[in-house]
């Protein structure tokens, strides 16, 4: 893909989402159908001053993990995913699929024993996040999978990619900056906030921010980027919750979810597809069938559901949650081995309450815009 926005891109993550600095280890680890966008990152941290570290996933490895690896490799963590995750400073994760159903067929027990094994080391992770000790930023390249996915040529899918991370091809940063400022405001209006309540499609559901942070999610470690997003309180979330889009876990796209809450928990689950694999994914570990994180879409350029999530939880007019792990720089307290993001689009009709003010309304901001 020789375009010149592809420097641009590379930048963007380099310069503006991550920072670097000179002599900061940087990872990026990435599918081997990215390596043009590899190959600018890399050249970019070179001049940056860091010191770049290429780990390349491989298509279909991790399907033959899945297939032959016995309890004690289920378990194993490598010594230098582990050494990288717990010392460098930068982290870069570049997804490109080649086949985004390649674990449909995997067994969900083994999945669940191995994001167990795993669960320690995203803690540290996280926790390293959320105290500046760790920067890390996530992005998509253009497949073949994503664009069947998403319904689109990959032309197609392409454009609309860096319509969402560059919607301003000219001044990213300065994009992403002006971005950043209208967040603020709305993120200025929620402190102090306690009550949460919404109504939409099939959903009443209440939950508290008492005394928890949201973020300003303005292209720092998603790219593209465009949320605001907190941890509830834990045991808050009460009613129910039908997610208007598919959810895809770990290459498994489960339909038509709904979600029943009682004092923080998920206490009845259904879907209409793939519901096994759901019931077993709640039950990982006891935080598996509470909310980690409550956001608002704010991206104007993503519109179309992709059943890629990077974009479909940024999508201007939706709120997501997340089952399981919290951000500790929220004030959350959750504490899972997944987490798991699900949808539901507010454009028709969907409305947000808080502390009895109308927030939010046909996916517009009410206040503070």
């Amino acid at each position: 893909m020789a375009d010149v926005r592809l420097e641009k891109w590379a930048d963007l993550l380099v310069n503006y989402s991550l920072e670097v600095k000179p002599r900061e280890r940087v990872m990026i680890r990435a599918d081997w159908l990215a390596e043009p966008l590899v190959k600018a990152v890399y050249a970019q941290v070179l001049q940056a001053g860091g010191y770049p570290f290429i780990f390349i996933d491989i298509p279909e490895t991790r399907e033959l993990f899945f297939k032959y690896a016995n309890d004690d490799q289920l378990t194993h963590i490598s010594e230098p995913m582990q050494l990288a995750m717990t010392t460098y400073e930068c982290m870069l994760r570049i997804i490109a699929d080649e086949n985004t159903r390649a674990l449909n067929n995997v067994d969900p027990l083994k999945v669940k024993k191995n994001a167990q094994a795993l669960r320690t080391l995203q803690e540290t992770y996280m926790a390293r996040a959320a105290s500046g000790d760790l920067r890390w930023s996530l992005t998509a390249y253009p497949t073949q999978a994503y664009a069947q996915d998403a319904d689109m040529s990959l032309a197609a899918y392409t454009e609309f990619l860096y319509g969402a991370v560059m919607p301003d091809a000219n001044d990213p940063v300065g994009y992403w900056r002006r971005v950043s400022a209208h967040q603020e405001r709305i993120i200025q209006w929620l402190k102090g906030k306690k009550s949460v309540h919404l109504l939409g499609k099939g959903t009443d559901l209440r939950l508290s921010i008492d005394g928890r942070v949201f973020e300003n999610c303005d292209c720092k470690k998603n790219v593209p980027d465009g949320e605001v997003f907190t941890g509830p309180v834990e045991d808050s979330v009460e009613g129910h919750v039908s997610f208007s889009y598919p959810t895809i876990y770990q290459g498994r796209e489960v339909t038509g979810v709904h979600l029943e809450f009682s004092k923080g928990k998920v206490v009845k689950a259904s879907a209409d597809k793939n519901e096994d694999f759901l019931l077993k994914t709640l039950d990982t570990d006891d935080g598996s069938r509470y909310v980690g994180e409550f956001a608002i879409g704010t991206n104007e350029g993503i519109q179309q559901f992709t059943r890629q999530i990077l974009f479909d939880e940024k999508i201007g007019g939706s709120f997501h949650m997340a089952l399981g792990a919290g951000y500790p720089e929220t004030g959350s307290r959750a504490r899972s081995a997944i987490h798991w993001d699900m949808i539901c689009d507010l454009r028709d009709g969907g409305q947000i309450w808080v502390d009895d003010v109308l927030f939010y309304e046909n996916g517009k901001f009410k206040v503070a815009a």
